[in-house]
C-alpha cells in the first residue's frame, strides 16, 4: 500500500479495526479518481492532429473529457456496457475501427470489455497517475484515451486480457453499416 494512503488511514481511523476497510475504500477511490487526471507518460505522435478548439467542436463535453483529458465515465452508465449487437466499435474521435463485437465479453466491471482490439488500432501507454502503474489504451490514429487494459484476471478469453473501455470513447456500426 502507498505510504500516503496508510498514513491518511491512520490519521482518519486511529482505531485499528477500521483501518483495513478504510484503506480499501481509499485505494479504490484513488484508482478511480486517478483516471480523471492525465498520465505521466510521454506523449505519442498520431496521424490525426487537431487543436483543442477543433476537438471541442466535434466532440460532446463528456467525449472531450474522456478522450482528450483522459477521464473516466462512471461504471455502469455507458451505452455499450451491456450492448451485444454484431458489428464494429470505432473511435468516437476519428472513426477508426477499434474492436469487433466478437471480441466483446461480459466482465461485470461496469464498462465494455474486450479481449483484443483490431490489429494496430490500439496503443498501450504506461500510466503512473496517483502512484499506481496501469496500462492505458489509446486510439493509434488520434491518441484518444479509451481506458485501460488488465492482464491475468482469469477471464475465459483467448488472451486473458480485459480492455476496459469507456463507452463514450466509442461509436458502434452494426454489420449492415460496416460496408458503407
Amino acid at each position: 500500500m502507498h505510504p500516503t494512503i496508510s498514513h491518511l488511514c491512520t490519521r482518519i481511523a486511529p482505531t485499528t479495526s477500521l483501518r483495513p476497510a478504510l484503506r480499501t475504500i481509499t485505494a479504490l477511490t484513488l484508482l478511480f479518481m486517478g483516471s480523471h487526471f492525465s498520465s505521466t507518460s510521454t506523449p505519442m505522435s498520431h496521424p490525426v492532429q487537431k487543436s483543442t478548439s477543433e476537438w471541442r467542436a466535434i466532440l460532446s463535453p463528456e467525449q472531450f473529457r474522456v478522450l482528450r483529458e483522459k477521464g473516466t465515465e462512471r461504471p455502469g452508465t455507458g451505452e455499450y456496457d451491456k450492448h451485444s449487437e454484431p458489428g464494429v466499435y470505432t473511435c468516437a474521435g476519428c472513426d477508426t475501427p477499434l474492436y469487433k463485437s466478437t471480441t466483446k465479453f461480459a466482465s461485470g466491471c461496469g464498462w465494455p470489455a474486450f479481449f483484443e482490439g483490431v490489429p494496430g488500432a490500439i496503443g498501450r501507454v504506461e500510466d503512473r497517475s496517483f502512484g499506481v502503474t496501469r496500462t492505458e489504451i489509446v486510439c493509434t490514429n488520434c491518441g484518444g484515451h479509451l481506458g485501460h487494459v488488465f492482464k491475468g484476471e482469469g477471464y475465459d478469453t483467448p488472451t486473458d486480457e480485459r480492455h476496459c473501455v469507456n463507452s463514450v470513447s466509442l461509436k458502434f456500426k452494426d454489420e449492415k453499416q460496416e460496408g458503407k
